[in-house]
């Protein structure tokens, strides 16, 4: 499958976006209900994540790395935890990134869905995200 048919893959899965840049948020929440997604958020800040994690039903994430004086780290842990996929989306350099979190995929704001979700429901390690 081509990353361009991955967005299929969203369909009817409930995706938490943790975003505290609302013009982002905002796009990614509009594509992802484009083409099929429940979106669980937005939120913007890590109390308001971890409360989504607690009372909703999520399938995969979509993590912003850095939530104005936070990071967002204390989500992954519990979303790794419960075994749901993520992403990390971000503007910072790769190497910003603590050791702990290098197995897991990171994209570049903007956010490209099709490479988001072959990294998030594949097994396809050419999803062309870092």
């Amino acid at each position: 499958m081509k990353a361009a048919g991955y967005t299929q893959l969203f369909r009817g899965k409930h995706i938490l976006i943790v975003e505290d840049e609302y013009f982002l948020a905002d796009e990614t929440r509009r594509k992802l209900e484009l083409v099929g997604a429940v979106v669980v958020g937005p939120t913007a800040t890590v109390e308001g994540a971890l409360k989504l994690v607690n009372t909703s039903r999520i399938d995969a994430a979509i993590l912003d790395v850095h939530l104005g004086d936070d990071f967002v780290f204390p989500v992954a842990d519990e979303l790794e935890r419960r075994d749901i996929p993520f992403v990390f989306a971000t503007g910072y350099d790769p190497a910003f990134i603590p050791a702990a979190y290098t197995g897991f995929a990171l994209c570049e704001k903007p956010t490209e869905l099709d490479k988001i979700a072959a990294a998030l429901f594949t097994s396809n390690r050419d999803s062309g995200l870092h």
